[in-house]
Parts: C-alpha cells; structure tokens; sequence
C-alpha cells in the first residue's frame, strides 16, 4: 500500500470517527448546546498529517452531518466547519512548525482561545439565523450560557486531544498505516499529563453541575 493510499486510507477513518463522534457522543450541557468530541479526532488528523487535512475532514463530516442528523441545515453546516476549522487548523498549523510538546501545547492553548473568540462572533451572527429566537435573547445568553460552554468545549477538546494523539499514533504505526518515528524517545511528562487530567476531571464535574442550572434561570 502506497504512501497516497495510506494517507487517503487514515483520513477516511478519521473521517468516520469524528462522524461517530457527533451522531453518539453528544452530550446537553445547557439550553439547546451540546459538546461532541469530533473535533478532537480533526485536530488529531491534522497533527498527523498538517492543517489542510482538518479543513477536508471538517468539510466532510459537517456536509455528512447536515444530510443526516442535524436539522440547521447549510447554516448549521457552515457554524460547524468554522468552530471546527478555528480550533483544530490552527492547532495542526502551530504543531507543524513546532513539531515538539511545547508546539502542541501552545497551538491547543493559541487555538482555544481564538476559536471561544470566533464562536462568540459567530453565535450572536448566526443562532438567530437557523433557530426561532431573537438577537436580543441571543445577546443575554452570550456571557452566562455561550461564554462558558465554549470554554467548556475547548478545555474538553485540548484535553482529550492531549491525552489520545499518542496512543492513536502509536496504533496506526503499529498497523504500518505511517511511518515510525525516528526521533529519540522523550521523557514522560508526568506533570503535564496529570494536569491535563485534573482539568478533563474539572471539565466533568463542571458539565455535571452545570446541566440544566440555566436552563431553570431562562425557563426552557
């Protein structure tokens, strides 16, 4: 198998995957926003492989998405390729150019913020496009239920992306699907780990707590 058909090969799983990953893993956390998981397998596609390949992955499994489960049609469409493309392109780009821990924690930071920045923009532009509520309710939700969902969202997806890269590398070399590495082995960062673990732990326990808190305040 060719180095072209592998790489179409993995891309297409992931593909399916970060599907997987919206249609059963959804999860209420307030009012009408759900977290999925999808995003972490798009970042971790494009860890691999460089940041044009979360923008094909994000293209594909939004526009599969749309003709499926959802029901905001190409609005939802477009909503989910931006949060995607922000968070996990920007990411891959900083981990290409800095291809160590330090560049993958920096570009999974960098990223965060950047994409909790755009979907504040994009939910007050857009949530009143495809969903039957007003700009000024969309507005009084901004910094009590989007601010801190979003927040939410990307600690989730740096986390789990932080935690899961490796073991899916590793499994993929073990397949022959990409090449091993050759670079020394690195010392386990314990530290980091733990702290990536404690906010996975936070982020739960938050989702837990936080479940239906505002939807009591709004009335929904």
């Amino acid at each position: 198998m060719g180095n072209r058909t592998k790489k179409i090969t993995i891309t297409a799983l992931l593909c399916a995957l970060a599907f997987a990953a919206v249609s059963l893993g959804r999860v209420p956390v307030v009012l009408f926003l759900k977290y999925d998981p999808k995003d972490v397998i798009i970042a971790i596609s494009g860890f691999i492989y460089g940041p044009l390949t979360t923008v094909i992955v994000s293209l594909i499994v939004s526009f599969i998405e749309m003709i499926t489960i959802s029901d905001t049609g190409i609005i939802g469409m477009i909503m989910n390729m931006i949060s995607s493309c922000a968070y996990s392109t920007l990411a891959a780009y900083i981990y290409k150019r800095y291809h160590n821990l330090k560049g993958a924690v920096v570009g999974l930071l960098i990223s965060s913020f950047v994409t909790v920045a755009v979907m504040m923009l994009w939910n007050y532009v857009f949530v009143p496009l495809y969903m039957p509520v007003l700009r000024e309710d969309v507005v009084a939700l901004l910094i009590p239920a989007f601010l801190p969902f979003n927040l939410l969202k990307v600690a989730l997806n740096s986390s789990l992306t932080f935690l899961l890269y490796r073991p899916v590398v590793n499994g993929f070399r073990a397949a022959g699907l990409i090449p091993k590495s050759t670079a020394p082995e690195k010392k386990n960062h314990k530290l980091i780990f733990a702290v990536v673990l404690l906010i996975l732990i936070a982020c739960v326990i938050f989702i837990l707590s936080f479940n239906g808190t505002l939807a009591k305040i709004f009335g929904a």
